[in-house]
């Protein structure tokens, strides 16, 4: 629907078409040198900042030479990343523990003689229970020492691994980067950049309309790109290519754009 009204050929603020932020781009450069070399790497933020982001381009730029095995679709427990994990490396899994475990190792061996990386990347790991946690490192120290496995997931994680009793886990952490709120020129110079792509004008937004959207996203990479896309639909409505201050109000005004005081007192 944007396309044939604004008359483009590719879909603006596209999660599929990925182009890292110069921050982004740094940290999976980071990342790449611990895939070679091996570790722990932690990736966190608040949600919408841009972790899963630096996840997709990962897999969708991995060469030949490096295997990666991505968790996302599961509740964490220990069944459930084998499971995955067996999936990812074509190898049978009967639901024995031990046998899994065993297969993958050899596996893992088997991919490094051919001159391969491995690179496990568990999302939402702060949803992980500890001990699920624990027994992956236990299974992974047996694996080649270029094995590299990055969790990603809200800044809980390190609080939960600097408990005493977690010391061994976080002891073995190589790398570890925070995802903070983005500033009002970074964000804009994102919107700007995701109108080239898409080979659409900058004035597709009006200045007072863009400044709007950039105080209302609170900095969160995700918000900017669902608000920016709600604004475009808002236009093909109005049947007007260029988006308005009052377009946008007519978003922020629907009730998940509003915190929860703003709607209890109109309730």
């Amino acid at each position: 629907m944007i396309r044939a009204f604004y008359g483009i050929e590719k879909d603006p603020f596209s999660a599929d078409n990925i182009t890292l932020m110069p921050h982004q781009q740094e940290i999976a450069d980071t990342l790449a040198v611990h895939c070679r070399q091996g570790g722990l790497c932690l990736i966190m933020g608040e949600p919408g900042t841009g972790k899963s982001i630096i996840k997709e381009h990962m897999r969708a730029n991995a060469d030949k030479r490096m295997l990666v095995a991505s968790i996302s679709r599961t509740l964490h427990t220990y069944s459930n990343v084998l499971k995955i994990l067996c999936q990812a490396f074509n190898i049978e899994y009967d639901g024995t523990h031990f046998k899994c475990e065993k297969r993958l190792i050899e596996e893992a061996f088997s991919i490094k003689r051919q001159g391969k990386m491995l690179v496990t990347i568990i999302d939402e790991a702060h949803l992980m229970e500890m001990e699920t946690l624990r027994k992956l490192r236990l299974m992974f120290d047996d694996f080649p020492k270029n094995h590299n496995l990055i969790l990603i997931g809200q800044t809980d994680l390190i609080f939960n691994m600097a408990l005493k009793v977690n010391e061994d886990i976080k002891s073995r952490v190589t790398y570890s980067v925070n995802l903070l709120k983005l500033n009002t020129d970074d964000i804009e110079q994102f919107i700007l950049s995701e109108l080239d792509k898409a080979a659409l004008g900058h004035n597709v937004f009006s200045k007072d309309a863009l400044s709007l959207i950039i105080r209302s996203c609170d900095g969160i990479l995700r918000k900017v790109r669902n608000l920016c896309l709600s604004c475009l639909l808002e236009g093909v409505r109005d049947r007007k290519k260029c988006i308005d201050t009052a377009m946008v109000n007519r978003v922020l005004i629907q009730p998940h754009w509003r915190n929860e005081q703003d709607i209890r007192e109109e309730a």
